[in-house]
């Protein structure tokens, strides 16, 4: 008989199927989401087989490696942790947080390329009329990835709970015990006098440019939380309950008011003689119009309200942690700006 032999003496086939039905089956008892969706007949089919199957014993044999070696061994699941190393991550130091804050996404990415796979397997085996039979492997990978990042997060949760600023950002719609880790990790308010020089760090000022050949003048890391950040308060700007995603709203419609009066006409002329654009672009269209593409629009928002966001972040670290009040925004300071935005502050 070709193929691995499983202990029961079916073949690998077999047995790689009856493995996969009893993911499926363990998967709806623990999480209660059949990945075949509740209501289809395959699902139907898959939970009346892995009862069948648990109720012969079949589930109770190992299943085999080439070499003899057993699968189930060398597929436990991931160690979680327990309450007292939870409640030690209050005291991480700023260099661990950022770690499992960099090991945080590159695990989700993990898991969302697992998961990737697995629906590219099924898209496939559906346009064929075929059941889907990704690999228990796959599926094993997704879910450890998911264990892990949530470990982490919980990590996380309590380096934040632990900081004076913890509240007032678990406080904020949008931002999440993973973004607000990463963002007191790589902020120090002893070396930021000003707003500005959080800006600066996290790349969000615009004076700023990377030469060639010279050292990256801000933090890759924090700007892309700082991204993530933006991209949070866009997604849930709808929500009454999201402060930054209203601003980002409101100062979206006001950018495009003012592109579509030519406002941004000099702008868009001279990003497109610095910058080398495809003809055949939506973006060269509008910048040779003389104006500024709904990307760029969207990108100006967003920037906007992060800035803010990191403005309020700065004021409550100053409060908190310095116990003083911040000196006034540059534009209120010097520019003569009088429009000054309070921090939102946790309700009661």
């Amino acid at each position: 008989m070709t193929g691995r032999q499983g202990a029961g003496g079916e073949s690998g086939h077999a047995v790689d199927r009856q493995a996969w039905l009893r993911g499926q089956w363990l998967r709806q008892v623990i999480y209660g989401e059949p990945t075949l969706g509740r209501s289809s007949s395959a699902w139907a089919r898959t939970r009346a087989h892995c009862d069948a199957l648990f109720k012969n014993g079949i589930f109770e044999n190992q299943i085999t490696g080439s070499k003899g070696q057993h699968m189930s061994n060398e597929m436990n699941p991931v160690q979680r942790l327990n309450r007292d190393l939870a409640n030690a991550s209050i005291t991480l130091s700023d260099d661990e947080a950022r770690f499992l804050v960099d090991s945080y996404y590159q695990m989700q990415d993990a898991r969302i390329r697992a998961d990737g796979q697995i629906r590219s397997i099924e898209k496939g085996a559906k346009a064929a009329a075929k059941e889907p039979e990704p690999h228990l492997v796959l599926t094993w990978l997704s879910e450890q990835n998911r264990t892990l990042e949530n470990q982490v997060k919980r990590a996380l949760e309590k380096y934040v709970a632990g900081h004076v600023c913890g509240p007032w950002l678990e406080s904020i719609h949008g931002i999440g015990p993973v973004i607000s880790a990463g963002l007191l990790a790589h902020i120090d308010i002893n070396k930021a006098p000003t707003v500005g020089h959080i800006w600066r760090f996290a790349g969000l000022d615009p004076t700023v440019k990377w030469e060639k050949k010279t050292k990256r003048p801000w933090n890759a890391d924090l700007k892309v939380l700082c991204w993530k950040a933006g991209e949070s308060f866009v997604k849930f700007h709808n929500d009454e309950k999201c402060f930054y995603g209203h601003i980002w709203k409101k100062q979206k419609a006001i950018y495009i008011e003012r592109n579509e009066n030519g406002d941004y006409m000099a702008r868009a002329q001279q990003i497109l003689s610095e910058k080398n654009f495809n003809k055949s672009t939506d973006a060269y269209g509008h910048y040779s119009e003389g104006r500024l593409p709904p990307a760029h629009i969207h990108a100006m928002a967003r920037r906007y309200a992060v800035k803010l966001f990191l403005s309020h972040l700065h004021h409550e670290m100053y409060d908190k942690i310095l116990g003083k009040q911040p000196p006034l925004p540059y534009p209120i300071a010097h520019l003569g700006h009088a429009h000054f935005i309070a921090p939102p502050q946790p309700s009661a």
